[in-house]
């Protein structure tokens, strides 16, 4: 497990009996990202996050997705989470709060995000059903909101997910995850009018 604040960039390796995750991440990259989970919408997903979050995202994934995608799915918000922590570092000059609006077609989401230290996840608006819906036949509408939990309490996060409206499911899932990422973007972001860290306790 290696980190470099000065750079904004992580590297975490998790492995247990259920998975096994090699996971590298820089802040202030360029959106590229190289993604093998063996989940494919999950890689669909976390592909936008990377894009739109204007983050470099390398992961290599593996796990018992013969018995369901759950734990390999899980367990990478997890180590996704632990990456961006660490990535932050102490949190110094960057902006703190992002929201943003985002439209698929049909769907419309909101997330804002607060680089608070204090993690707490608030998840609306899935409609009825959308957690039993089977999105390319091996990914549960379930598993938007257990990745959202995982990333937010082990990057330390304050965020607010409501799905305003939608249809499809996959054009829910991805804009929940655009969303997160257009938020992500901006809170991370240096704010040139910030110096130092942006609460008045002194840390986040």
């Amino acid at each position: 497990m290696t980190t470099s604040n000065a750079s904004r960039t992580a590297r975490v390796q998790r492995a247990t009996s259920e998975s096994s995750i090699d996971l590298s991440i820089d802040l202030d990259g360029s959106g590229t990202s190289d993604i093998e989970t063996s989940v494919p919408f999950y890689d669909h997903l976390l592909t936008a996050f990377a894009k739109h979050s204007l983050t470099d995202l390398t992961v290599r994934a593996s796990g018992d997705t013969h018995i369901d995608v759950h734990h390999t799915v899980e367990d990478v918000g997890i180590v996704l989470g632990q990456a961006i922590r660490q990535a932050l570092g102490d949190k110094r000059g960057i902006s703190r709060y992002g929201d943003a609006l985002v439209p698929l077609d049909e769907a419309l989401v909101q997330a804002v995000v607060d680089i608070s230290g204090r993690p707490y996840l608030v998840h609306a608006g899935e409609p009825a059903g959308f957690e039993y819906h089977l999105i390319g036949g091996h990914f549960t509408g379930s598993m938007v909101r257990h990745v959202f939990e995982a990333i937010t309490f082990n990057a330390g996060l304050t965020v607010h997910v409501n799905v305003l409206g939608g249809r499809d499911a996959h054009h829910i899932a991805e804009a929940e995850f655009k969303a997160f990422a257009r938020a992500f973007r901006q809170a991370k972001a240096y704010d040139p009018l910030v110096s130092g860290i942006p609460s008045t306790k002194g840390a986040l």
